[in-house]
């Protein structure tokens, strides 16, 4: 155990630079834990190779079971997990969870957030209308509603959703992906947290859910720390150790 534990803990402290585009020098306050807020059409269990590097090196890790049934919901559910955390906490989300974190992050507790390929909106902002200002990611047409809820069809999901992703743990998430409500991506925060707390942001350069030149101006709109990954949307799954840094970093345990 021992051995591992220094592997993942070198894994993560000690990799060379990855390339950060310090958009701010965010005064990192060192927290002790990290809560996991997956995005639509996903569960918890995307976050299954992030979470294994950050609690070798001595991070409490929550996964959130995000509902997807409101935005409502969503939030609460988020709230509840950073409620049983003792201390200081970083907020991580990923695609849709961006929406929750930016309401959700301005709890005292919450000392940075981090954005994966995540959407970030502003505080009653009309979110759908502005990723309308960006081509729409192909991953888009492969949406399927049924009463109220959608998926992703299987070929959208392992094409498009999960581009760069092994074909056999692609299936595996496809396999879990939940339904998600029709409803939740109109909905609107009350809070833009990223006004208020530091902020980290990774893009992904091969991502066809969410246009990766949106990213790019999600993450300067909110003067986010940036690195840019070859990945697709779903790097916390095909790039967890550049992932997991990016996490580490906002948590006060990267190199100076």
């Amino acid at each position: 155990m021992t051995f591992w534990r220094s592997f993942f803990v070198a894994a993560s402290l000690l990799a060379a630079p990855l390339g950060f585009a310090h958009a701010q020098t965010p005064q990192t306050v060192k927290a002790t834990n990290v809560v996991l807020v997956h995005g639509a059409w996903a569960d918890g269990s995307s976050w299954s190779e992030v979470i294994p590097i950050l609690q070798a090196a001595g991070l409490h890790v929550t996964a959130v079971q995000n509902p997807l049934s409101s935005l409502a919901d969503s939030v609460e559910a988020t709230r509840r997990a950073l409620a049983e955390q003792d201390g200081r906490t970083v907020l991580v989300a990923h695609s849709w969870g961006g929406t929750v974190i930016s309401q959700v992050g301005t709890d005292p507790k919450v000392t940075g957030l981090v954005y994966v390929a995540a959407r970030a909106p502003d505080a009653n902002e009309d979110f759908v209308a502005l990723s309308k200002q960006f081509p729409a990611g192909p991953a888009r047409a492969g949406i399927v509603e049924r009463d109220g809820y959608t998926k992703l069809s299987e070929e959208a999901f392992l094409k498009y959703f999960a581009n760069g992703v092994k074909a056999e743990q692609a299936k595996e998430l496809y396999a879990v992906q939940w339904p998600t409500a029709a409803s939740i991506f109109a909905g609107r925060t009350t809070e833009a947290a990223w006004h208020s707390k530091p902020s980290w942001y990774a893009v992904s350069k091969n991502d066809y859910t969410i246009n990766p030149d949106f990213e790019r101006f999600l993450a300067k709109r909110m003067n986010a720390t940036t690195v840019e990954l070859d990945a697709g949307h779903l790097s916390l799954v095909s790039h967890p150790k550049e992932i997991a840094k990016l996490i580490l970093d906002a948590a006060g345990y990267g190199r100076s």
